[in-house]
């Protein structure tokens, strides 16, 4: 039996709801990144306090996004989303009134609990409204929000925050907020009531504490000087503990919280692997590209927006194309092409240097949105295309947690990088810096190390040049792991020819 789907118009409507739920949601990974100074002075908070900020997001939403698979199966999808956006519509205009930096941390902490369902569940109902032949432009519609937010996100944080107030940054949410509620509210009907299955709490509280632990352990690591730090040490043995619990009661429970049932499909496992070092790629180039500007070559922030507006310019015309390819093509071609022109880009990123001007940041950060673009939307189809029916929505949750703690890893892994091989790099460099060294003498015979300004000048000169040793050391090792992961594509299959159901089902 055919479903049926809504209307035509109907569906366009629910569409931009869901779209705007979902740019909603992955603007707020990245736009307050900016605008953290602004914010550490108005709420009198330390560096070390402010990063808590960010954190607080980041580790609710990773908690509560394995959560949303079993929500959605027992209260509906409907229901769910219309409660999330409204708990992260009221908590983001909290986070704008905020007075001190403890009301704002619980404030991004409950966004991250009411956001985690928002990508997950807006991918599940894309593909509920349309028939297979759309499920291509639909997951190309629905990329688009998830890729593009984080990618213009420090773009429109900073414009905001330099024209209006830090404030504006939360402030942003509430009408789309709004038009997100209202039109899911109207024109979306749940096509199934929830299942009322048991929610295996022992298992949902060992995920959620080993995600938690190893989050805390990947945010605070760098601050912290990683391993030499008791905090750091007790979280990597926490994480490391009760993800151990969480394995020994899913191989042994009846009905866990994780049915690695799911991981037995070739697609989701190897996928689910691609995506996290998508999500590695992507966010770990938004993690280096605006500091690296910033620091050292003194683009203010909103030039810096723009010079990498471009990368989102990329992923919107790639995803355009793709959203008509998906169906027609090999999907493992598209995604060999894009992975192909991430790898160009990292090449190309590997080539910068202090005396460049912005147009290799421009065509590289274009160049790469093509990628990703390119990526992102076959790799999920292509992901979801032979796993059974009934692992949907637990589905679509695992691939965003997995991708999520890929974007974390790398970011946190390419941030420490960079860092150690700075100073490394510095302390080779000043070994040079000494008064025997005839080279010394020949390039700057007017240095004297009795000045101290002198001195301290050739300090920061040095400094600059090690850490742009060190981002390109970082974009080297994203161009290795990009393409020493593209082969994975020979482990997927091709979908075999469905029907129209099993396609509709499997798509997720």
């Amino acid at each position: 039996m055919t479903p049926a789907y809504p209307e035509p118009a109907s569906r366009r409507l629910i569409t931009a709801s869901v779209m705007a739920a979902t740019v909603m949601n992955s603007l707020d990974s990245t736009i307050a990144n900016v605008a953290l100074p602004h914010i550490q002075g108005s709420v009198a908070a330390s560096a070390d306090e402010i990063t808590w900020v960010l954190t607080s997001y980041i580790v609710a939403a990773a908690i509560f996004t394995p959560l949303t698979g079993w929500l959605g199966s027992n209260i509906g999808r409907k229901r769910l989303m219309l409660w999330s956006i409204v708990g992260f519509t009221i908590v983001s205009g909290l986070c704008g009134v905020a007075t001190n930096l403890d009301e704002l941390v619980l404030f991004r902490l409950l966004q991250g609990v009411f956001g985690a369902a928002l990508v997950p569940m807006s991918q599940a109902i894309l593909l509920d409204i349309n028939p297979p032949e759309q499920h291509g432009p639909a997951m190309a519609v629905w990329g688009m929000g998830a890729i593009l937010g984080p990618i213009i996100g420090p773009a429109l944080g900073g414009w905001l925050t330099d024209n209006l107030s830090w404030r504006w940054v939360f402030f942003i949410n509430l009408p789309i907020g709004a038009i997100a509620f209202a039109g899911l509210y109207f024109f979306f009907s749940e096509k199934q009531e929830g299942q009322g299955a048991r929610l295996d709490l022992f298992g949902f509280a060992t995920l959620a504490l080993a995600i938690g632990c190893f989050q805390l352990m990947l945010d605070r690591g760098q601050t912290k000087d990683w391993f030499s730090s008791a905090e750091i040490c007790i979280e990597a043995a926490a994480a490391a503990f009760f993800a151990y619990l969480l394995t020994v009661h899913t191989l042994t429970a009846k009905a866990p919280f994780v049915d690695i049932a799911m991981f037995k499909d070739r697609n989701f496992l190897f996928g689910s692997l691609m995506g996290f070092f998508l999500g590695v790629l992507l966010f770990g180039v938004l993690a280096l590209l605006p500091p690296m500007l910033e620091t050292l070559m003194g683009y203010p922030v909103v030039l810096t927006g723009l010079v990498t507006a471009p990368r989102g310019l990329g992923t919107l015309l790639s995803m355009w194309l793709v959203g008509r390819l998906v169906g027609k093509i090999d999907a493992r071609l598209l995604i060999l092409v894009g992975f192909s022109l991430a790898a160009y880009s990292m090449y190309r990123m590997s080539g910068f240097s202090l005396g460049m001007d912005e147009r290799l940041v421009i065509t590289s950060g274009f160049i790469q949105g093509l990628g990703t673009g390119l990526v992102f939307v076959p790799l999920a189809t292509l992901s979801f295309a032979t796993l059974d029916t009934r692992y949907r929505n637990e589905g679509s949750a695992m691939f965003t947690l997995i991708r999520n703690i890929g974007s974390a890893v790398g970011i946190s892994v390419l941030q420490a990088m960079t860092i150690r091989n700075g100073a490394t790099v510095h302390a080779r460099l000043v070994e040079a810096v000494r008064p025997d060294n005839p080279v010394l003498a020949t390039r700057v015979p007017d240095f004297d190390f009795a000045l101290p300004w002198v001195v301290a000048r050739m300090n920061a000169e040095i400094t600059r040049q090690a850490l742009m040793v060190s981002y390109i050391d970082a974009f080297w090792l994203l161009f290795v792991l990009t393409v020493a992961v593209t082969p994975m594509l020979l482990l997927m299959r091709k979908p075999r020819h469905a029907s129209t159901d099993d396609i509709l089902l499997h798509m997720d």
